[in-house]
């Protein structure tokens, strides 16, 4: 699958759209910037109506 736009939006769209039980998503280890903006992966974490499993590089 192939979407465009922002990372959280997409993927938590696709996910309804596919009655998904659980999302996996790549996570690098967090920088300064990413603690006071927030990342995709939080968001997704935060807004999920499933399980997600983040797996930090």
């Amino acid at each position: 699958m192939v979407r465009l736009g922002s990372v959280y939006n997409e993927v938590l769209d696709e996910a309804e759209k596919t009655g998904a039980d659980l999302i996996v998503i790549g996570s690098h280890r967090p920088t300064m910037a990413t603690y006071l903006l927030g990342s995709n992966a939080a968001t997704i974490v935060r807004h999920a109506g499933c399980s997600v499993l983040v797996v930090r590089t």
